[in-house]
């Protein structure tokens, strides 16, 4: 599973290194490129247009384009294009993160649990 892990580009000390996704830090300046998961939520700092597939987060079926300042996801995947962006959430603090975070504090019983527990 660690292999599976993106490792992203990122920009230190002006230089480009591969980093593991787990070090970044909102403020970071990240290379993304097609075919790679976009290792934390960012914002993107060039014009040229990037199409996304976002469907694992948010249900879209096809992918969506991307602009100068528009926001990408943490485990979206790039389908076209070359881009840089500005990491300004990671962990937790990410639209995915949050997302599973409120589904993780869910401690309503449903119907059918409650049928189970009561035989």
């Amino acid at each position: 599973m660690a292999g599976l892990a993106p490792k992203p580009k990122v920009l230190r000390d002006r230089k480009w290194k591969e980093e593991e996704a787990t070090v970044l830090v909102p403020g970071d300046i990240v290379s993304i490129k097609l075919g790679d998961i976009i290792p934390a939520d960012a914002r993107l700092l060039e014009r040229d247009p990037l199409k996304i597939d976002q469907s694992a987060l948010t249900g879209e079926s096809l992918p969506v384009t991307k602009n100068l300042d528009s926001e990408v996801y943490s485990g979206s995947t790039v389908k076209q294009g070359e881009i840089e962006a500005i990491v300004i959430a990671t962990g937790v603090h990410t639209f995915f993160g949050k997302a599973a975070h409120l589904v993780d504090n869910i401690n309503q019983v449903g119907h059918f649990q409650k049928v189970l527990l009561s035989h």
